[in-house]
Order: structure tokens, then C-alpha cells, then sequence
């Protein structure tokens, strides 16, 4: 089955200011490698998104948060999702681009 990827506007400023603060450690190359790189992590999820664990957010919603993680070490990145299967064609909607070191959504609210 094929899911359609739709991106909350939220997500897409957090993937521009993510973007934006890697050109500020290292290159502009390097931040647009990254920017290409999640993209195409993103577009993984038009196939088997239910491949990915729930995400620790998910006990705090009433719809269910599961997680793709992107990078690794201090670049690692969590692409929060939730799939809305009542759609045709189902749609997977990217809820937000957190950095791993953020604290979890709703933990505190």
C-alpha cells in the first residue's frame, strides 16, 4: 500500500530552522546534504510507515505518534508522524522534525 506524505507547516519550519543551524557549524554543502538526506527519509514513509516504533509522545495524544529517526550522534534528528489510514489514499502527516536533545511533546503540558 502507498501513503501520501503531507508535512504540517510546523514540521517544515523545524526542518528549516534544523537546516539553518547546521549551515551555522559546519557548510552550506553539508546542511543541503542533510536537507537532501531527510527528504528521502521522509519519502521512505510512503511505503510500510508502521515499520517505526511508537514515539515516547505517543502516551501524550490521543492519536498515535510514532517516530523515523534521522542522523546520528549530535545530528540526530526524530521526524514525528501519524498515519491517517481513513483517507484514500492513506495519508502519513509529519507532525514535527525535533531534534533528539528537545524534550518530549506533552511531557510537561
Amino acid at each position: 500500500m502507498e501513503y501520501r506524505i503531507e508535512m504540517a507547516s510546523i514540521a517544515e519550519s523545524e526542518a528549516n530552522q534544523a537546516f539553518l543551524s547546521i549551515i551555522q557549524v559546519t557548510s552550506t554543502e553539508n546542511a543541503k546534504k542533510w536537507d537532501q538526506g531527510l527528504l528521502k527519509k521522509i519519502e521512505s514513509l510512503g511505503t510500510m510507515p508502521k515499520r517505526c516504533p511508537l514515539a515516547p509522545e505517543n502516551e501524550y495524544f490521543s492519536q498515535e505518534i510514532r517516530q523515523l529517526l534521522y542522523g546520528k550522534g549530535k545530528n540526530l534528528y526524530r521526524i514525528l508522524f501519524t498515519i491517517i489510514e481513513s483517507k484514500n489514499p492513506p495519508i502519513v502527516r509529519i507532525l514535527h522534525i525535533r531534534h533528539s536533545a528537545q524534550e518530549t511533546l506533552g511531557q510537561f503540558d
